[in-house]
């Protein structure tokens, strides 16, 4: 779809919608009171707009989801530079502190989720199982809360108003394959070990590879950083430099920017060890082959995404996006979620809509007592198996740092790009 339709088609929304039944009189389409239909406008990327999701809430409530993906870095830019061209946000809380200090969003009043009170105490309180997990890098417990609905701070302590609603997290960590590698990988330092020069791979997105990179340089010992998803110039000439030392000996096999070139690089064998997601070893499995999402002694580099509702949002879409929001909460996108190796925000609600086998597989570490199959029936795991890296608790209970946005983060890039070209 161009970005003319587009324009176009939430054009048409925002006069048909918004205006009430006076701009639908005007327009000549006068429907039967009470059966005008609402369309969310999402922003987010691909990666979480699933077309299952959008078709199941339109089916229980008649709301339309019109999905607009955007890059990461996009979703960020929109939301500080065109905060009118979307009903809903899905980003991730690192990019709220460029976001919340425009006061282009509204503080989400709990008072009208109904399973606020049940979202994980991961976001709400920085705890897994009543004990602190890692929280340098933006921790959304650091920015979970605002001082008021319109307010451009955060609150250090809780309030009646969120700034997101959790929607997907998870710990990430190595990819290895197991078959190639034929021994046990324990530490984030392998990734540079010279026995695998030329079959190693990092992710190509700089604020997350130079963490990755960061975890690398703390498990070798060279260095332990106060914080590493806020590191001083000096503290990235180091990471830097010890990347691009690897780089020029031939570690690297390849830098993967995308999903799939990181699930065709550990398929093929080119790679055994690597930067990756959970969704991509996962797929790489569909394929029959062996591939581990390996836990590791130093701990997991944690994600977090949300949503969020822009402040001029009002009336009718403004309910229809508390609805949205209040449905994803209720179970069936939770478990939906689960299934696919994330992690929803309200666990009791999710662990409803699941199966006892599927709960045991996915969230407490038990072996499989049958196949577990993905929301489309692909065969995910055997029975007899077990999920990497085991429970809820001991992953997420894991959890080193988080994904963040550095206040030298044009520094870090420059320096990234260096490492790109060397």
């Amino acid at each position: 779809m161009s970005d003319d339709t587009l324009a176009t088609q939430s054009g048409l929304q925002r006069r048909t919608v918004l205006t009430g039944m006076a701009g639908i009189l005007a327009t000549g389409m006068a429907p039967a009171i009470g059966q005008e239909k609402i369309t969310l406008r999402y922003l987010g990327t691909a990666v979480n707009q699933d077309k299952a999701i959008a078709e199941k809430f339109e089916k229980d409530t008649g709301i339309k989801i019109q999905y607009v993906a955007v890059t990461t870095d996009d979703v960020t830019k929109r939301a500080v530079t065109a905060p009118n061209s979307f009903d809903l946000i899905d980003t991730e809380y690192f990019s709220l502190k460029k976001i919340v200090p425009t006061g282009n969003l509204k503080g989400i009043d709990t008072k009208k989720i109904k399973n606020a009170d049940k979202i994980t105490t991961l976001f709400t309180k920085g705890e897994v199982a009543g004990k602190k997990v890692g929280d340098q890098g933006t921790a959304p417990k650091k920015v979970m809360y605002l001082e008021g609905e319109k307010s451009k701070k955060f609150s250090a302590s809780p309030t009646q108003y969120m700034t997101l609603i959790p929607t997907v997290y998870n710990a990430d960590t190595l990819g290895i394959r197991p078959d190639l590698i034929k021994r046990p990988v324990s530490s984030w330092a392998e990734l540079l070990n010279p026995e695998f020069k030329g079959k190693a791979a990092i992710l190509n997105i700089p604020s997350i590879g130079i963490m990755d990179a960061a975890m690398v340089v703390e498990a070798m010992g060279k260095y332990k950083y106060p914080d590493k998803g806020n590191m001083t110039k000096k503290e990235i000439d180091l990471t830097i430099a010890t990347l691009i030392e690897a780089k020029k000996a031939g570690q690297f096999r390849a830098l993967w920017k995308d999903f799939n070139e990181s699930v065709n690089l550990m398929a093929s064998g080119e790679v055994v060890i690597q930067s990756m997601w959970s969704p991509a070893v996962t797929a790489v499995r569909t394929k029959g082959i062996a591939c581990n999402f390996q836990p590791l002694k130093e701990g997991y580099r944690a994600w977090a995404a949300g949503f969020g509702v822009p402040a001029t949002l009002s009336g009718k879409k403004l309910d229809g996006a508390y609805e949205f929001i209040n449905w994803f909460l209720d179970g069936w996108a939770g478990a939906y979620l689960n299934r696919q190796g994330y992690y929803s925000a309200v666990l009791d609600t999710a662990k409803a809509k699941m199966e006892a086998y599927e709960w045991a597989y996915w969230m407490e570490g038990k072996a499989a007592s049958q196949d577990i199959k993905s929301p489309n029936g692909d065969v995910l795991a055997k029975a007899g198996s077990v999920r990497d890296g085991g429970s809820y608790e001991q992953r997420m209970g894991g959890i080193a740092c988080w994904n963040a946005i550095m206040d030298e983060n044009e520094y870090m890039v420059r320096k990234w790009n260096e490492f790109v070209a060397a």
